[in-house]
């Protein structure tokens, strides 16, 4: 599995280096790009802050009651073999393999993304981006080694209230 990791992290970043290739005619080589993957990302996201979260981009209560009948009274069970385990509460996270599980992700990713006082030294690409972020990665690019650990130190933070790590 870990190999996929990898193979993906490499076309990952070949994609948000040519991107920026194609913006930018003056290309610089000194450049950092830092890759950030949240860790069980579906699994760790706190569904009371999402509540909160749609509510604050504008999502109708009523979407919003629904989504939280949908993913309130989520149980599961673990096969190991042959034996199947008792069923046992999901009391966090989304659902994986769901159409809608990508979606709400990206609210919360969005919040937190936004909560980020970007620092200024960084690079811009088409003098807009400098924070690139695809399902569960996200991307910071800047000139320098301090920049781009400020700016991932400021994501990193963001994102624990919504329960990434």
């Amino acid at each position: 599995m870990e190999h996929i990791k990898c193979i993906k992290y490499v076309l990952y970043v070949c994609i948000c280096w040519f991107y920026y290739i194609s913006l930018n005619t003056h290309f610089i080589f000194s450049n950092l790009l830092s890759i950030i993957d949240f860790k069980k990302a579906y699994d760790s996201v706190r569904r009371e802050v999402l509540y909160n979260i749609l509510i604050e981009f504008g999502v109708p209560q009523k979407l919003v009651r629904l989504i939280q009948m949908y993913l309130t009274e989520t149980y599961s069970r673990v096969r190991v073999g042959k034996n199947l385990s008792d069923v046992f509460p999901i009391r966090n996270g989304l659902k994986q393999g769901d159409a809608l599980s990508p979606l709400l992700f990206n609210f919360a990713l969005e919040y937190a993304i936004r909560r980020v006082l970007v620092n200024q030294d960084g690079l811009k690409l088409n003098g807009t981006h400098q924070l690139l972020a695809y399902a569960d990665d996200a991307n910071i690019l800047g000139g320098s080694v301090y920049t781009v650990k400020k700016n991932a130190e400021a994501l990193v933070a963001a994102t624990k209230e919504i329960g990434l790590e």
